[in-house]
């Protein structure tokens, strides 16, 4: 009985695979994987887009300064442009008159996208604004960008406890625009944002929302504040300093001045 049942699963097989080879639908191991799609190979010329922020000097005016470097898989970048979407926080302001003072002396391309900003206004009372900055290419470096944007810190409230705030710079988004398809754009964009194409043109385009790895997942900022418990003793100071030189002032006004009638 074992033989006769050996014999029929052969002649099964048999059948299936004259029906197949009928059907056309045989093929080798070697040819199936040939014909898959290389996503790995794909994948495989993505270079990273790797992202570094950082902060440069001391005390309330600091200048922020963002690096990009792409792989090696871009051989040319003369044809791309890249825009960085920087988002300020309510810590920190940026002036619009200093941009368009660096604008003309073609230190940087930034331009201020939030209306109705004060740059008087305490971080309390403050929004969040966003900065376009066109990234220029690093002459040191081939296949990276820099881009750099003054920032000032913002009046804070003063702490019951603690000396200091802080303030977090969020990482930017990242937007590419180029004028011939790169392995990087499939790879790495995510979506398209509609930007100004360049900073003296009007012309809208559809820019790349590019994916890339930050070097640093935030930078904080330390500023320091007041204490309230000092509130009574620099309310009275003020006042004596202010009166004090007053008085001065106005001794100084009758015993030197010369008044005519």
């Amino acid at each position: 009985s074992s033989v006769l049942a050996a014999r029929a699963v052969g002649v099964r097989a048999v059948a299936w695979l004259l029906l197949w080879e009928a059907a056309g639908l045989t093929s080798t191991p070697g040819t199936d994987f040939a014909a898959a799609p290389n996503y790995a190979g794909i994948r495989a010329t993505c270079s990273e887009i790797i992202l570094r922020q950082e902060v440069l000097k001391d005390g309330f005016h600091r200048d922020l300064l963002i690096k990009v470097k792409f792989g090696e898989s871009i051989e040319d970048l003369q044809t791309c442009r890249l825009l960085i979407k920087q988002y300020i926080p309510t810590g920190l302001f940026v002036d619009p008159y200093e941009l368009a003072s660096l604008r003309e002396r073609n230190i940087t391309e930034a331009v201020m996208v939030s209306e109705d900003f004060n740059i008087e206004a305490p971080n309390y009372l403050s929004k969040e604004s966003e900065v376009l900055i066109y990234a220029r290419q690093d002459s040191q470096c081939i296949d990276c960008f820099q881009a750099f944007l003054p920032v000032h810190y913002r009046y804070h409230r003063p702490h019951s406890k603690d000396g200091e705030a802080l303030i977090v710079v969020n990482n930017p988004d990242l937007l590419m625009y180029c004028d011939q398809e790169f392995p990087i754009l499939k790879c790495w964009a995510r979506s398209q944002v509609a930007a100004p194409c360049a900073l003296k043109n009007k012309d809208i385009c559809q820019w790349n929302n590019m994916k890339y790895k930050s070097v640093y997942k935030n930078v904080t900022l330390q500023v320091p504040v007041g204490l309230t418990i000092h509130t009574s003793l620099v309310c009275s100071v003020t006042l004596l300093i202010t009166v004090l030189c007053s008085t001065l002032i106005l001794v100084a006004v009758f015993k030197y001045g010369h008044f005519s009638l």
